[in-house]
């Protein structure tokens, strides 16, 4: 016969268990920050990288070092909207153009408060077909400022852009022959 088995109880380790418990709080914490970061650095991927149809930011003076190019023309078109319960018209006051790609152009789109309340609004725009988003390239853009409109007033608001010559020599952008340029606005928060 052989003598019976005899446990002793294991003692958690003090040490041991605030050290997991900084790591899980670690973490999590980490995760949050993650969470809460993941939005601007999305934003800022999509600029850089033109993703989403995500247009280029460009200054007065990288667009005077863009040249036109002869013969080659683009169709750009233009498209606007409002998010659901936002109080105004919202649109181009053109809808196509034809430009020369690498010259400067200008566009504008007209806004109108419908409501009996000041509004401010928020445009968030994108550019069809996707590839071409890293090749057009905006100066001046309504979109990069919130638009606050009194009851009844109405307003043009004027874009500045060009399409990089670049865009001939991508064979993802080789065959685009328009391109466009679509805005929503919605309500500031």
């Amino acid at each position: 016969m052989t003598a019976p088995a005899t446990h002793t109880a294991v003692r958690p380790d003090p040490a041991l268990n605030r050290r997991v418990a900084l790591i899980a709080l670690g973490f999590a914490a980490a995760m949050l920050g993650l969470g809460y970061a993941s939005a601007p650095l999305y934003r800022l991927f999509c600029q850089v990288t033109g993703f989403g149809g995500t247009t280029q930011r460009a200054t007065a003076e990288q667009a005077a070092a863009v040249k036109a190019v002869a013969g080659k023309t683009i169709v750009v078109r233009f498209d606007g909207n409002v998010a659901s319960g936002l109080a105004w018209d919202f649109g181009p006051n053109q809808v196509t153009s034809t430009i020369p790609i690498g010259e400067r152009a200008l566009a504008s789109y007209h806004a109108r408060n419908k409501s009996a309340r000041p509004i401010t609004g928020t445009a968030v725009f994108n550019v069809t077909p996707e590839q071409a988003g890293k090749y057009f390239n905006k100066i001046e853009c309504f979109c990069f400022t919130e638009q606050t409109l009194k009851p009844g007033e109405a307003v043009d608001m004027p874009v500045q852009y060009y399409v990089d010559p670049k865009i001939l020599d991508d064979p993802a952008t080789k065959d685009v022959e328009e391109i466009t340029l679509s805005y929503t606005f919605n309500e500031a928060r």
